[in-house]
């Protein structure tokens, strides 16, 4: 079954806003064509989304955290980004249960406000995502060189090497997708929960030994710095700890292409949350218990992998610690290209994006998205030019990749806002959404308010003394921002959507007939699991 294309309006007429297959896994495959399938299962939603988080942002961008800001300092800026996270992610909740839609990043933004508030969403998500994968990719090299010195063998052949894995990958069925990022991601978590244990042994004096004359790991270590760099080093750390978040809102791009979105959504965002802020703070700890936040090793303007606090804590299994962390790379630059494939797909078909970036085959792959998407992950390939450096070249597009993400975040709590204004203005009751965001109006208000002060406030180093690069690296997206918009704006012509005519109804009739809606009677008789089992499946 096809479902119903949910639809924009502009002056120039509708534009259809997305078309995927309904078929929840049938066993025939839809016509060359016919649009994405939902084949994506609970465990890989929940995966996907915690692939896509644990990756650079946590093996190598947090010892920078701490050594630029010291330990308590990097706790603190991590714990209000993961607040802001769990803001953002419960109304991406309510708002993906109710009109499950892959893309949904630029979808809602043109359903629920204006056509140009999609356009320009949609271009920024996409390029956000389409960074993060060479972020990815410059790290990779960063590993690779541990083993072989970039002299031995360019970077470039190495970004070109997983650039094809991880396209082959990415052009397979999204079943096999999901089923590739499902293992990537569980040998992070568990390598994530082996780095939690054996801290805390080394910290307790149970395993290892201190080498002599050094601070004892524990207190004397984290005390040593815990707030280094006063308020100056704590805001400069907010991009790190926004860039390591990124990933968590595939969620809401993966619905669209899920398995009974109506449950396992928001099932995937109450465990993802919980997960992902107990791994970051608890990795923030002991990082700073362990390795004082003046070690020389911590930085990584060298390029150097010996730089990740995770191979520093497991010195004796450099190796073994190296090829995760290569993994966890590989698997959130997986995450990346599907996430920016999504997205430009949905702007093929809202008609913002070129026609033939529409097409989908017969495994339900938007092929030409995908390949769109690797083009701009070469721009790892700079890694190669001397005068760069893979250091610098990965500074530079984390902080790319990072004040994009926080626009799209933004985004995506106006987008709520409108939607519960909208839903309240057409007389509809709170009752029938399939998930409620108990964090409403507070939630959003929350997101937005951080996402602006952090992205107008963290270039301001660039000022004294002045720096054209870090202004640069800092600001040069925002202008595009406006750009997008209000060019989009008075070259389309769009128009701001009234509470009254916006359309909430297109696109639900596949959750209509498609998920059995079980009476109060039902719902009383359904034996709930105690609560330590639900404690336990919301944490690990």
């Amino acid at each position: 079954m096809t479902k119903e294309h949910p639809v924009a309006y502009t002056e120039g007429g509708k534009i259809e806003m997305d078309s995927y297959s309904e078929s929840g896994g049938a066993s025939h495959a839809p016509a060359v064509g016919q649009g994405l399938q939902r084949n994506l299962q609970a465990r890989h939603l929940t995966m996907i989304s915690l692939g896509g988080t644990i990756g650079t942002g946590l093996f190598l961008a947090s010892g920078v955290s701490i050594n630029v800001a010291g330990p308590g300092y990097s706790m603190i800026a991590y714990g209000i980004i993961g607040t802001m996270v769990f803001c953002f992610m419960s109304s991406l909740g309510e708002m993906a249960t109710y009109l499950p839609i892959t893309g949904s990043i630029n979808a809602y933004g043109t359903r629920f406000f204006d056509p140009a508030l999609g356009f320009m969403l949609g271009w920024v998500y996409w390029f956000s995502w389409s960074v993060t994968l060479a972020t990815e990719l410059v790290a990779a090299g960063l590993i690779i060189s541990y083993w072989l010195p970039s002299e031995q063998c360019p970077a470039f052949v190495w970004a070109l090497v997983f650039i094809v894995v991880l396209t082959s990958l990415n052009l397979t069925t999204v079943k096999a997708y999901g089923e590739t990022e499902y293992w990537l991601s569980l040998i992070k978590v568990l390598a994530v929960l082996i780095f939690i244990i054996v801290g805390f042994l080394y910290i307790g004096g149970a395993i290892g030994t201190p080498i002599e004359g050094a601070p004892k790991p524990g207190t004397e270590v984290f005390n040593m710095g815990p707030f280094h760099g006063g308020f100056v080093g704590l805001f400069s750390i907010f991009l790190n700890a926004g860039f390591s978040f990124q990933g968590a809102e595939l969620v809401g791009i993966a619905a669209g292409e899920t398995k009974n979105p109506r449950k396992n959504v928001p099932r995937a965002i109450r465990q993802v949350f919980w997960r992902i802020l107990m791994f970051y703070i608890l990795t923030i700890l002991i990082i700073g218990m362990t390795i004082p936040y003046n070690d020389e090793s911590l930085k990584n303007d060298s390029g150097d992998i010996k730089s990740s606090p995770f191979t520093r804590v497991f010195v004796q299994a450099g190796d073994i610690m190296n090829a995760v962390i290569l993994v966890a790379v590989l698997s959130a630059g997986n995450s990346g290209l599907y996430a920016s494939s999504r997205a430009l797909h949905t702007l093929s078909k809202e008609g913002n994006a070129p026609q033939f970036l529409g097409y989908v085959n017969r495994f339900g792959v938007p092929v030409y998205c995908v390949l769109a998407t690797s083009l701009v992950g070469c721009l790892a390939f700079i890694v190669s030019l001397p005068e760069v450096g893979q250091g610098q070249a990965y500074n530079w597009l984390l902080s790319l990749a990072s004040t994009t993400g926080f626009i799209a975040w933004l985004g995506i709590a106006f987008s709520h806002i409108r939607f519960r204004m909208a839903y309240k203005a057409q007389g509809r009751s709170l009752k029938d959404l399939p998930f409620i965001s108990n964090l409403y109006p507070f939630g959003p208000i929350y997101t937005i308010v951080v996402c602006v002060v952090i992205l107008f406030g963290q270039g301001y180093t660039a000022f004294s003394p002045w720096d054209l690069k870090s202004f640069l690296s800092a600001y040069v997206t925002l202008p595009f921002v406006f750009i997008l918009y209000f060019g989009n704006k008075f070259w389309s012509k769009t128009k701001i959507l009234k509470l009254v005519d916006v359309d909430l109804d297109t696109g639900r009739s596949f959750l209509d007939t498609a998920v059995p809606v079980m009476d109060s009677e039902s719902e009383k008789n359904l034996k709930k699991p105690s609560i330590v089992k639900r404690v336990m499946a919301n944490v690990f």
